[in-house]
């Protein structure tokens, strides 16, 4: 009875939750890397350098770490529909006010307020997921929601790559249209939050009484071990806890790897010179695969329950294949090594966002998962600019991918230290 009282509160948390999660995370994830496809057309029209759009591409995350925190503790007080609504219309308006940049200065601003206008999204779902999730579940539900990413660019690409081969419409180029139509579903779809999301598991009255009742208990009986664990009498102590700190040094590490990919991956097809529409099309090819290749990996990762090597196995991947990305002499070549690249990354995020859970809640949890993503997305920063910053000096993106490679490297040798780090503190 329970087996079957488990499996349909799963399945309505699935049913409920996730696909709304997913499309506002696909929107998200578009509105901040089709800048890379913007590129093809806007770094001419208004004077950009490699160099410039790297920096301008990466300074998102300048503005993204500032609110990341304090952000969370927000929605645990205001409440999940008022502020990720509040969030998304706001990224929204910013995405399109992007089609008016006239120069680098214009265009490193508009990245950075639009980083600020994201910042609560992501950290603010994870925290959501945290609180609707029995722990069993957790890493294939946080993995779903993060699939997004991979096919936002899988879906989008084509989108994107048609939408740069439009005419001039209405005085407006072909990038400005592109921020311009991929920017307004999020103000629509800010205002569906608050029909669609619900606070608490107290407040779902789509999960009958008896559904109800038991996942607040199973929720409150994962909830109590982490809280005595953690001993935390405030919540801004989880910034100086040693895992969590581990843990923003593991994700810098698979940000470098996942922005790279999205803000480049379309300028390395590209430069087999095929037209843009095609780079759409082949640019979701290796997205596809990352979005099915991170499911299955967290699904099985929930299902030993084993999140370090789960990390560590994707992150080494990821280097060998940035560089074989770096050293392909062929279209094909490099869209192979893209495809193990994107499912390596994003392999990666499913189990690593399972792992908070394990030793943080409440409020230590609001403000450990912004400190881990606020900083470990600077990471976010220092992949596409330095890719671009070697691009100019060496006219390469080789040295450039074979550093984010080395950095995706040393995130899977931390997952072995954060190991270490858990089972000290359980002694």
């Amino acid at each position: 009875m329970t087996l079957d009282l488990e499996t349909r509160v799963v399945r309505k948390l699935n049913w409920r939750i996730l696909p709304f999660a997913v499309l506002l995370y696909f929107v998200s994830f578009l509105d901040r890397v089709n800048v890379g496809f913007a590129a093809f057309s806007m770094n001419k029209a208004i004077g950009l350098t490699p160099a410039e759009f790297g920096i301008g591409g990466g300074i998102f995350f300048f503005g993204y770490v500032l609110f990341q925190v304090p952000s969370n503790l927000m929605m645990l007080r205001a409440g999940a529909r008022l502020w990720i609504a509040w969030v998304v219309v706001v990224w929204g308006i910013v995405s399109v006010c992007s089609a008016f940049v006239v120069g680098p200065h214009s265009f490193y601003a508009m990245r950075f307020l639009l980083g600020l206008a994201e910042s609560g999204y992501f950290p603010g779902t994870i925290l959501y997921l945290t609180l609707w999730f029995p722990a069993r579940y957790k890493a294939n539900a946080i993995a779903v929601f993060m699939a997004a990413a991979p096919l936002s660019a899988a879906i989008g690409s084509p989108i994107s790559g048609a939408i740069m081969e439009l005419p001039r419409i209405a005085g407006l180029s072909d990038w400005q249209w592109l921020f311009i139509v991929e920017g307004l579903p999020a103000v629509v779809l800010g205002f569906l939050v608050l029909k669609v999301l619900t606070n608490r598991p107290e407040e779902a009255h789509w999960l009958d009484t008896e559904e109800r009742q038991w996942l607040i208990a199973r929720l409150e009986a994962e909830r109590a071990p982490c809280e005595s664990q953690s001993g935390f009498p405030s919540a801004w102590r989880a910034l100086a806890d040693p895992r969590v700190l581990i843990l923003v040094l593991i994700y810098g590490g698979t940000s470098t790897g996942l922005y790279a990919m999205g803000l480049w991956s379309p300028l390395l097809i590209k430069q087999f010179g095929f037209p843009p529409l095609t780079v759409g099309w082949l640019n979701a090819i290796p997205s596809l695969v990352g979005a099915v290749g991170m499911v299955l990996w967290a699904r099985n990762s929930d299902r030993t329950q084993e999140r370090i090597w789960h990390t560590a196995i994707p992150c080494i991947v990821a280097c060998a294949g940035l560089i074989w990305a770096g050293d392909a002499q062929s279209a094909a070549a490099a869209i192979l090594a893209l495809c193990v690249v994107t499912w390596a990354v994003n392999g990666t995020k499913g189990p690593v966002w399972a792992l908070p859970s394990l030793f943080l809640s409440g409020a230590t949890a609001a403000a450990g998962i912004g400190w881990i993503n606020a900083l470990g997305n600077l990471g976010g920063f220092v992949g596409p600019a330095l890719i671009g910053w070697l691009k100019t000096k060496t006219g390469s993106y080789g040295p450039g991918l074979d550093a984010v490679g080395a950095m995706m490297a040393a995130s899977g040798l931390l997952m072995f230290v954060l190991s270490w780090q858990m089972a000290k503190s359980r002694e």
